[in-house]
């Protein structure tokens, strides 16, 4: 702290043209800035001023050094605008959007929990499948599932979203059972509006990746309407574990073909970069990450509902 110290009277003693105005200003006696000053000096091993009885001058060394000396000053009152920051306390209106079965079934039930530990800050949340813009809508943070484009925007990684195929026992009671995701070309599929799993849908299995091609009778674009035709044994579908655990859990939806996995998809929280961090901002990230990171637990399926167990 004294070598920063002796940067502040340096530079104050510039601006202010005596050691005396410098003094002044920063409640100290001349002779104290002077010997501040002298002992930067000695720590550089260069001059910085020329100095008289009647006036001061910077030297072509103390010239530079004075620009760079103003530029950490202003970095170190940065840093600690920073810290100040973060001891606020969280207030104000804080917009996010959220995909719709993530925002349902996985955020708003977390929310009120945020909402009790920061009572002086509002929430206006959103939800849409369709990727919002953040800063054209003036969000303070959105959750995007799927590949990140090159937005511009800082990223924190949550945990994968995960996909589960999945159908109503009255359903497969009349159709032919599946062995393997091909013969979900003759089975009626329940289709997603967004994304790939309009046109196909991806498996890891035994014998690696397959991407099989699907037709839908139904298209939707959201998950909720496609739960509804699902559970009246209208077909099958792909949708998020958020959606589905519940009825898997009690037998209302079975889970398909065990020996194959659906790729997960990456779930992030993106926020516009800014070296000053609301305290709302950042304490609804913090929560965010706590509460649905990749360290979180993962929603398990049920093994007693997985067909051919």
């Amino acid at each position: 702290m004294d070598r920063l110290t002796g940067m502040e009277v340096f530079v104050r003693a510039v601006e202010y043209g005596s050691f005396s105005a410098a003094g002044e200003a920063m409640q100290m006696s001349s002779q104290l800035v002077g010997k501040h000053v002298q002992k930067l000096e000695q720590h550089l091993g260069v001059q910085l001023l020329y100095r008289s009885t009647r006036r001061q001058s910077l030297t072509d060394f103390g010239r530079i050094f004075y620009e760079r000396a103003k530029l950490i000053l202003s970095e170190v009152e940065t840093a600690e605008s920073m810290a100040a920051e973060t001891r606020a306390v969280p207030s104000g209106r804080l917009r996010i959007n959220a995909p719709v079965s993530f925002g349902m079934q996985t955020l708003s039930p977390r929310l009120p929990e945020y909402m009790k530990a920061y009572p002086e800050v509002s929430v206006e949340l959103t939800l849409a499948n369709r990727a919002v813009d953040l800063i054209e809508e003036g969000y303070d943070a959105v959750f995007r599932v799927g590949e990140l484009s090159d937005s511009g925007l800082i990223a924190r990684q949550l945990a994968p979203y995960r996909l589960v195929l999945c159908a109503a026992p009255a359903y497969l009671e009349k159709r032919d059972p599946l062995a393997s995701p091909w013969d979900l070309q003759k089975h009626e599929c329940l289709g997603f509006l967004y994304t790939e799993l309009r046109t196909h849908w991806t498996f890891d299995g035994p014998d690696g990746r397959e991407v099989v091609p699907v037709t839908s009778r139904l298209m939707v674009d959201h998950g909720e309407p496609l739960l509804c035709a699902a559970l009246e044994g209208l077909g099958v579908m792909l949708q998020p574990m958020e959606l589905v655990k519940d009825y898997l859990a009690d037998g209302r939806l079975v889970a398909l073909l065990p020996a194959y996995s659906v790729p997960t998809r990456p779930l992030h929280i993106l926020y516009a970069p800014d070296r000053r961090l609301t305290p709302k901002l950042r304490s609804f990230i913090d929560f965010s990450v706590a509460s649905f990171g990749p360290s979180g637990n993962a929603n398990l399926l049920p093994k007693e509902n997985r067909l051919g167990d």
